[in-house]
């Protein structure tokens, strides 16, 4: 019952990206030693460079840190353009149970049923596991909306629910309403895939036109919930620890901030060599020196 997702993935993550980042994926992934490496967020979709690019390096062998994943933030410059990317590492085994919902972790599956490209490989093996962990997250996803969205509806009353529910659960600022951005930028990524996914993950449902009514069993609708508590309860905290993790293991944060900041304030930060080595204690000095220049 999987094979139509599963063909619906793997065609979704051959998706065309520009040479540039085709090319900073493979560095990536040979530099590190990796699996894959994935590409994602809005550049994907329109094909820009500017901003920042956000990548996933995929490792081999066990996950090392507890908190995952680690962050980092490198500039090339390529044809005399500065390109930018924040890269995201963690093992590719733990990326395939945190897709499959089968750690207390929400951020991968709810990031990856949105779309992705994998902008490299190291071989068939590995493109074969990342586009079956992808298929897992659209499935864990699938699910999910299935007990939150309404009896009956349209495809995209279910993702709403969900996108609205895992926003809710993890700490983060969004502007209400980021689940419809979400879903009328990404229409034909989504168009179609509930179905699929919950035909793979055995979800019963009637189809009358667009509308679609899934039947879930008591039992299941209660495991559901259940395991989605968990989640809700331990999200916050979980990304809480992540932001203090990464306010310290985050290589290349003070270049980042310092491009962060000129690109929204337009004034330009000096890094020296010890705001480069300690940004958390410079930060306070920075910013009084910002918000004195830009008064």
């Amino acid at each position: 019952m999987s094979e139509a997702l599963d063909d619906r993935i793997a065609a979704a993550l051959d998706a065309a990206v520009v040479p540039q980042v085709r090319a900073i994926a493979g560095e990536l992934g040979r530099d590190a030693g990796a699996r894959a490496v994935l590409f994602y967020g809005s550049n994907l979709r329109t094909g820009s460079l500017e901003g920042v690019l956000d990548f996933y390096v995929l490792l081999p062998g066990p996950q090392v840190e507890r908190i995952w994943p680690r962050v980092s933030y490198r500039e090339w410059t390529i044809d005399g353009v500065t390109l930018r990317a924040k890269i995201a590492t963690m093992a590719v085994e733990t990326f395939v149970r945190a897709a499959r919902g089968e750690s207390r972790d929400t951020t991968i599956w709810a990031r990856f049923v949105q779309p992705s490209a994998l902008a490299w490989a190291a071989d068939d093996a590995a493109r074969r596991e990342v586009s079956s962990a992808v298929a897992g997250a659209a499935q864990t996803a699938a699910r999910l909306a299935a007990a939150l969205g309404p009896a009956k509806g349209r495809a995209e009353e279910y993702w709403r629910a969900l996108f609205r529910a895992t926003y809710q659960a993890e700490f983060r600022v969004e502007k209400p309403g980021r689940e419809n951005d979400i879903l009328s930028v990404n229409a034909g990524h989504f168009d179609g895939l509930l179905p699929l996914a919950w035909e793979a993950q055995g979800i019963a449902f009637e189809r009358d036109g667009e509308v679609l009514s899934p039947t879930l069993s008591p039992y299941t609708r209660a495991e559901i919930a259940r395991w989605w508590r968990t989640r809700t309860r331990l999200g916050k905290p979980l990304n809480l620890l992540r932001l203090v993790k990464a306010s310290t293991t985050f290589d290349g944060a003070a270049r980042y901030a310092a491009w962060k900041i000129e690109r929204h304030t337009g004034v330009p930060v000096e890094l020296t060599p010890w705001r480069e080595k300690h940004p958390v204690l410079a930060a306070p000095a920075v910013l009084w020196r910002v918000w004195r220049a830009r008064k």
